[in-house]
């Protein structure tokens, strides 16, 4: 067996709740069993109170990166021009799938230790008011960035546009949620603040955005990318379009019960405790975050600046190695430039920025030459 860092504060996917854990080990269950479906319906439903909205949602069978191409191959027709707003690597992505499927993809683009301001928003869409979808990645981990999706939301709601969110690292970690934030598609992870394991994407979806969906052409079916498939799937009788993947579904389950027997209030205090302790220490260890200001940074995630005496994979290994915990690496842009520690789930606890904090001013105290 591959050893286990005992403190592992990367940015996803995070170490799992025990609760987790233990689910994973029920028995396998025939997906057509009643009492299977019955117990996806349950799980459904209490994903439908954790996401605050009122349709249910869709779980697709698959890392949350499918529920963001799904959702651009669903509710993208050859028609609509996309908006794709860029504040770092993951937002950039997107431009892959929208491209595929859309008439015209515009980008508004911020340099990636800032966040997109809504006033520019509103400026593009003056100039162009024929965009119709806009998307949005929430929190890009590799920036350590949070993006102020309720002012965005809110112009594109005015604008009639509809809205995909890539929140896979952000809902579970801070009050955010899909209608609140007037997203049509609001994609997340169980692996992230929810504590769960990767495997699954958790998709909530609008009445208008179905309504697009149902009558685009273009929107994939018989495909493993077909949303559509999914829309009654958590009916008891109704056919799984794939065999769902029934010992995620038992963690995703276990994750939901703790997240509201901690209460999503506490929950969300945790992960924000946790990142103001891991940057107060970082500040009196004089080591810049990459967000260009504290207020851009998200809860869920720190990204600090490298000493330049000490290359980031020689001071991630001295962590490791030498104090067994383990951060991620830059990525993108900011690779060779930064560290990242995760606080989502299992790994947001105060008590663990203090250890990696202590160990980070320890071998910061004792001499580099440049590497």
């Amino acid at each position: 067996m591959l050893p286990i860092p005992p403190l592992m504060l990367t940015t996803g996917p995070v170490p799992a709740y025990p609760e987790v854990l233990a689910a994973l080990g029920s028995p396998v269950l025939y997906d057509y069993h009643p009492a299977f479906q019955i117990f996806y319906a349950d799980v459904t439903e209490k994903l439908r109170q954790a996401l605050r909205c009122d349709a249910a949602p869709v779980i697709m069978q698959g890392e949350a990166i499918l529920g963001i191409e799904a959702a651009a191959g669903a509710l993208i027709s050859k028609n609509d021009v996309v908006l794709n707003l860029v504040s770092g690597a993951y937002g950039k992505r997107f431009a892959i799938w929208a491209s595929r499927y859309g008439k015209e993809v515009i980008e508004l683009a911020v340099p990636y230790d800032d966040v997109i301001d809504p006033q520019a928003i509103r400026e593009v869409l003056r100039k162009r008011p024929d965009i119709s979808v806009m998307a949005l990645c929430h929190h890009d981990t590799p920036s350590g960035t949070l993006n102020p999706l309720g002012e965005i939301g809110a112009i594109t709601a005015e604008h009639g546009a509809y809205l995909i969110v890539d929140a896979v690292s952000s809902f579970g970690g801070m009050n955010v949620h899909p209608q609140e934030a007037h997203a049509d598609i609001f994609i997340t992870s169980p692996s992230k603040c929810l504590g769960s394991t990767p495997g699954l994407s958790l998709i909530a979806m609008s009445d208008r955005a179905w309504a697009k969906i149902e009558t685009n052409p273009d929107a994939p079916v018989n495909s493993f990318l077909s949303l559509l498939a999914w829309k009654d799937a958590s009916e008891p009788g109704k056919p799984f379009p794939v065999t769902p993947s029934i010992g995620e579904i038992y963690a995703l389950n276990a994750a939901l019960d703790r997240y509201v027997e901690e209460g999503p209030e506490n929950v969300w205090a945790r992960h924000a405790l946790t990142a103001a302790i891991t940057r107060k220490g970082l500040f009196e260890l004089g080591l810049p975050l990459w967000p260009k200001e504290e207020a851009f940074c998200s809860p869920t995630a720190t990204v600090f600046k490298v000493p330049e005496n000490i290359s980031d994979v020689t001071l991630r290994d001295r962590l490791l190695h030498d104090h067994g915990i383990l951060v991620s690496l830059g990525r993108g842009e900011t690779a060779g430039k930064v560290l990242r520690v995760g606080h989502m789930g299992a790994s947001a606890q105060p008590d663990f920025a203090r250890q990696f904090i202590a160990a980070l001013s320890g071998i910061l105290s004792e001499p580099f030459s440049a590497d």
